[in-house]
């Protein structure tokens, strides 16, 4: 039996986000904002994509999810969220950005559930008539998102460490879990 993979969209003019279950592709998020009225397209995602060719006036701006936080080894990440208002959050987010930076179109997509390291958690494209409204909304909307929406992530240590939950933030502190079958009981 093959597993069902999960996905929910939002949409407005030349504006989408989702949240999704399956790996992410970043071609399809490119596509989106694709247009003819677009001079710079501005891609980020969680991961690079090696395997991908892409035309080289694209700009790139790749994060790298990292195998480790605080010195300690962390072996996944798996993200939470109430799916109907980060949706919200999300569409309103994108619009807000599209508008200030009068972007042509703005894709964002963040996966749910465990990603392993070295995959993608988030891919954000836009694209705008120049390359300096591309860059700044693109890196507005990435802040906008790990500081709004309701999306948490439970960063997996391993071990006896068991994991830590926090808001989708860089560099804030979380809770300590003792380990996942623990907290599903009492």
């Amino acid at each position: 039996m093959s597993e069902q993979s999960h996905f929910e969209e939002l949409r407005d003019v030349n504006v989408w986000v989702s949240l999704t279950d399956s790996k992410l592709d970043i071609a399809s998020v490119i596509s989106r904002v694709k247009s003819p009225k677009a001079g710079a397209v501005v891609l980020f995602a969680g991961t690079p994509c090696p395997t991908l060719t892409l035309a080289p006036s694209l700009i790139w701006l790749l994060g790298t999810t990292r195998d480790n936080f605080d010195g300690k080894p962390v072996t996944h990440l798996e993200y939470s969220s109430y799916a109907p208002l980060a949706l919200k959050t999300m569409l309103s987010i994108a619009q807000s950005v599209k508008e200030k930076h009068a972007l042509t179109a703005i894709s964002m997509v963040h996966r749910l559930g465990v990603v392993p390291i070295k995959e993608e958690s988030i891919l954000i494209a836009v694209s705008a008539p120049h390359r300096q409204a591309a860059w700044k909304g693109g890196e507005e909307a990435l802040e906008l998102c790990k500081e709004k929406v309701e999306i948490w992530k439970l960063e997996e240590f391993g071990g006896d460490e068991g994991g830590v939950w926090r808001a989708n933030q860089d560099g804030k502190g979380g809770v300590q879990v003792e380990s996942l079958d623990a907290s599903h009981h009492g």
